[in-house]
C-alpha cells in the first residue's frame, strides 16, 4: 500500500458519489423521504429448500420498482439430512454482512480519492447447533461470534485502509442489524 494522492474525481472504484451525496443532499432537506421499507417473500420448495423472491420496496415516499425480480434460495447441507441446493440461511447472513461491508469500503474510498484494486472479505462464523435442534434449551439459536477478515489492495496506506473499514462498519445497516436487537413480529394466517 502507498500513500495516496488521488482525488475523487480520478479514481475509478466505479462508485457514483455525486449521485450519492446528491441523495443525501436532498434527503437532508425531506427527511421522511429516508423512510424504506425493504421487503422479501419466501416460498418452501421441498424438504428445508425455499426460494426467496426480492423485487418492490418503498422509498423515497413512493413505491419502487426494479429492473428485474431477484430470487436467492436457502437450503441445508447433506450433513442435516437435506439434499443440499443452496446455502443455508445463516451463510446468506454472512454474504449479506461481508456484501455490505465491501460496498461501504468501495464507497467509502471513491468518496476519499483511494483507488482499490481489490476488497476481499472472508467472514466465519461459530454456532453450537444443539440449540437449533432442541438439545439444549440454553444454548443460543444463533451465532456466537463472527470474525471478518478483509484483504484491501489499495493506493492507500495501511492507516488509511483501516479507517475505511472502520467507517464502512459504522455505516452498515447489516452489520447494524447483526449486532443490535431488532424487533421481528411473526404472524400467522
Amino acid at each position: 500500500m502507498t500513500a495516496s494522492n488521488s482525488t475523487p474525481e480520478l479514481v475509478k472504484n466505479g462508485v457514483n458519489v455525486d449521485a450519492l451525496l446528491g441523495a443525501r443532499e436532498a434527503l437532508e432537506k425531506a427527511p421522511e423521504a429516508a423512510q424504506f421499507k425493504w421487503r422479501a417473500s419466501c416460498e418452501w420448495l421441498n424438504g428445508t429448500h425455499s426460494r426467496s423472491t426480492i423485487g418492490k420496496f418503498f422509498g423515497l415516499g413512493a413505491e419502487q420498482s426494479r429492473d428485474k425480480t431477484f430470487t436467492v434460495e436457502a437450503d441445508h447441507p447433506k450433513v442435516f439430512a437435506s439434499e443440499d441446493h443452496a446455502p443455508t440461511p445463516v451463510e446468506l447472513v454472512l454474504s449479506g454482512l461481508a456484501s455490505c461491508l465491501t460496498a461501504g469500503v468501495a464507497a467509502i474510498a471513491q468518496r476519499r480519492g483511494i483507488q482499490l484494486h481489490s476488497v476481499k472479505a472472508s467472514l466465519e462464523a461459530d454456532m453450537d447447533i444443539q440449540g437449533i435442534l432442541g438439545i439444549d434449551d440454553d444454548v443460543r439459536n444463533g451465532f456466537g461470534a463472527i470474525r471478518v477478515h478483509f484483504d484491501i489492495r489499495a493506493d492507500a496506506s495501511e492507516d488509511d485502509v483501516k479507517a475505511l473499514v472502520a467507517q464502512s462498519q459504522k455505516r452498515s445497516a447489516v452489520f447494524d442489524i447483526i449486532t443490535n436487537p431488532t424487533a421481528v413480529f411473526v404472524t400467522v394466517n
